[in-house]
């Protein structure tokens, strides 16, 4: 599959997949949109035949160092962000898709979590992060979450992770922590562009089995949730 390209508000858009499917918002790493973004928005879209769209939050920019990439994320602004996770979620179901979920990686971890609470989305799957530069309720999250964290994470730790989660659930709230064992930050990265932005940041890279059974419980996940 081939993601178009469009625009949506004042961000930039890639999109694909059946548009009377369920669709999946996926959001990009503090390195921004790379290729390995847009792969991991193919392969949910093969493995569950959904429609995925990846909002480009940097428009266009790219850290291609670890440097760079954590000023492109200082510099968002986390209100006009959020406007277009809404602007995304309204625009999939004015354009055929029944239900939306969303996910993300690091920062889009972050923001998954924020469209849970401040967008029109019926699931959300955070991986190795939680909101920390936004205003965040978790108490107010009643969509079902699906958190994941390696816990080796150095810069959202697992006891952060799960104490955010638990919030939700105690709140009332359907939620869950996988935590894999030895796993660091952005462990779900496997192309080789990514593993060397990895390397200029000290992040050292996921198993293959890790990835597999991650992936295996992020599509049951949806399956469930969104048909």
């Amino acid at each position: 599959m081939v993601l178009q390209e469009a625009s949506l508000g004042e961000y930039p858009i890639y999109y694909g997949g059946p548009s009377d499917r369920p669709a999946v918002i996926v959001i990009q790493e503090w390195w921004g949109v790379t290729p390995e973004v847009k792969e991991q928005a193919e392969i949910i879209s093969q493995r569950g035949n959904y429609r995925v769209l990846v909002p480009d939050l940097y428009k266009g920019k790219i850290g291609v160092n670890a440097e760079e990439a954590k000023h492109l994320a200082s510099e968002l602004d986390y209100g006009s962000a959020i406007e277009g996770l809404k602007q995304s979620a309204e625009w999939l179901r004015a354009n055929g898709a029944p239900k939306v979920g969303v996910t993300g990686f690091c920062q889009g971890g972050s923001l998954a979590l924020l469209a849970a609470e401040y967008a029109d989305v019926d699931a959300a799957a955070p991986f190795y992060g939680i909101p920390n530069s936004y205003p965040s309720h978790p108490e107010k999250i009643k969509v079902p979450v699906q958190a994941h964290v390696g816990d080796q994470d150095k810069f959202f730790p697992e006891v952060d992770v799960r104490k955010y989660v638990d919030e939700i659930k105690a709140a009332g709230g359907n939620a869950v922590t996988y935590v894999y064992p030895g796993e660091g930050h952005a462990f779900m990265n496997a192309q080789s562009d990514s593993i060397e932005r990895m390397k200029t940041a000290g992040i050292p890279v996921g198993k293959p089995e890790t990835q597999d059974l991650a992936w295996s419980r992020l599509m049951d996940f949806f399956m469930k949730h969104l048909g």
